[in-house]
């Protein structure tokens, strides 16, 4: 006897909602029974033009939230992440939220100790970790092959890559570029290390560029940084260089590394041109660098061939956790320590100093 379909929900109706729709589309067991957006008719000429015919349309995603369905993806402005999310936690929802976690750390521990309060999923949305090169990353970082890990670059940057409207705005994005494409450098490392408690940042962020009008059309609307770059020191001894740029003068903002006593590994970007350069798509060339009888040596790491759609794995893989029962794939209670390092990277900043970073568990 087949189970009936999972029945979700959407808040939010911009472009990443499309992405979303588009993957739920692709899967059998599932049914969109309702999108919201505040702007009053957006969510009903969404549905129209998606062609979603068991959905209902609302202006409010409270009122959405009263219907009885099991998942919702949040596809929101990073402002209001941390209330859509809550809301829907509270009416017994599972949740997939849309990158970054929130605007603040203290969001960001509110929405775990909501989920862990309610018993209600919160996963979150990063799907380069559904590259098997990711993987493969994390499994030669824990592997004990690199030996004791004391020094971790990460980040990227694009020489021309700044989005417009709502991701340029402080009162609705919270941040820019460390929020928009520095999660997914901050996780890729995060994750390969186990994410270990971040003790203190020390960072600098600009904007030259974005609030430049040679270089952005919106240059009189651009409040956040397009630039940043951080110093994080962690438990155990070990610290971790951030770097990410959405503009720059130069080609490249090199590749994450991890130095360790007994080995390295250099992990490049994939791709080229002015929007590549970083991790929010596959995984380029590796090396492993160690010694052999004697001498420095280096071998490169084959990397794994795969024609995955990794939204759409993301996707399947909320959906399969809702329908099994399973905990979230991609749990907010790590996704709160790179938040505390963002928080922690754009203070800092601010105030031209190291901060400390305090996080409640």
């Amino acid at each position: 006897m087949s189970k009936p379909p999972i029945r979700i929900g959407i808040i939010g109706s911009g472009g990443i909602a499309h992405a979303h729709v588009r993957q739920y589309k692709q899967l059998p067991n599932v049914e969109i029974v309702a999108v919201a957006d505040v702007i009053p008719g957006k969510a009903k000429q969404f549905v129209d033009s998606l062609e979603l015919t068991n959905a209902q349309a609302f202006d409010d995603h409270r009122s959405m939230l009263d219907l009885e369905f099991e998942g919702v993806s949040i596809c929101t402005p990073n402002v209001s992440h941390h209330s859509t999310t809550v809301d829907a936690l509270r009416a017994g929802k599972q949740v997939l939220l849309e990158k970054p976690m929130s605007v603040t750390l203290a969001e960001a521990v509110d929405m775990v100790q909501v989920s862990k309060s309610t018993g209600n999923m919160l996963t979150i949305g990063f799907q380069p970790r559904y590259d098997p090169n990711m993987k493969l990353v994390q499994d030669i970082v824990q592997s004990g092959k690199l030996g004791n890990i004391y020094y971790v670059e990460t980040g990227g940057g694009r020489r021309r890559g700044m989005p417009g409207g709502t991701f340029i705005s402080k009162a609705l994005a919270g941040a820019g570029a460390m929020a928009d494409i520095g999660c997914y450098s901050l996780d890729m490392a995060l994750n390969a290390l186990g994410y270990p408690r971040p003790l203190t940042v020390s960072a600098y962020t600009s904007n030259h560029f974005g609030t430049n009008p040679i270089h952005h059309p919106e240059a009189s609307k651009f409040e956040v940084e397009d630039f940043g770059v951080a110093l994080v020191r962690f438990e155990n001894d070990l610290v971790l260089q951030f770097k990410i740029s959405w503009a720059m003068h130069m080609d490249s903002l090199g590749s994450t590394m991890f130095l360790g006593s007994e080995a390295g590994l250099k992990v490049n970007p994939f791709g080229t041109g002015n929007w590549s350069g970083v991790w929010d798509g596959k995984v380029g060339n590796m090396t492993l660098f160690h010694d052999f009888m004697g001498q420095p040596t280096s071998t490169p790491v084959p990397v794994i061939e795969h024609s995955k759609d990794l939204f759409f794995e993301k996707v399947r893989d909320f959906v399969d956790a809702v329908s099994e029962g399973r905990p979230a794939p991609i749990p907010g209670e790590q996704i709160m320590i790179q938040q505390a390092i963002i928080d922690g990277v754009l203070r800092s900043a601010e105030l031209r100093r190291e901060v400390s970073i305090e996080l409640p568990y």
